[in-house]
């Protein structure tokens, strides 16, 4: 059974950082496109950063280039996801996700998700 687990959510200043974590298991990890998603209060679910194993890159939203980072650790299974600078609108749940299929760049389009963690709370404070 796939199974995806977030921690490392919490509240924090503006300009502070956090770094969460995503444990996984009951899949091929080193093998599977897995990306880090985020939910706001009132709006959509929007991509954050993923990893293509397929094309060996990790992709990033605009709105978070230059200071998220995300990093996967095969023989953890676990990917990270190293957030700076950060910004009251930065605020939401972020959740990891697998698509179903390694699509590339388009693994930070939620639509092609066909797995979810439950997620973590970052609160940003200004």
């Amino acid at each position: 059974e796939v199974q995806l687990v977030e921690s490392g959510g919490g509240l924090v200043q503006a300009g502070g950082s956090l770094r969460l974590s995503c444990a996984a298991s009951g899949f091929n990890f080193d093998e599977r496109a897995i990306g880090w998603f985020r939910q706001a209060p009132g709006k959509e679910r929007e991509g954050v950063s993923c990893i293509s194993r397929m094309f060996a890159t990790t992709y990033y939203v605009d709105s978070v280039k230059g200071r998220f980072t995300m990093s996967s650790d095969n023989a953890k299974r676990t990917v990270t996801l190293q957030m700076n600078s950060l910004k009251p609108e930065d605020t939401a749940i972020y959740y990891c996700a697998l698509p179903a299929r390694d699509f590339g760049s388009r693994c930070t389009n939620p639509f092609y998700m066909e797995r979810w963690g439950n997620g973590t709370l970052v609160a940003v404070s200004s």
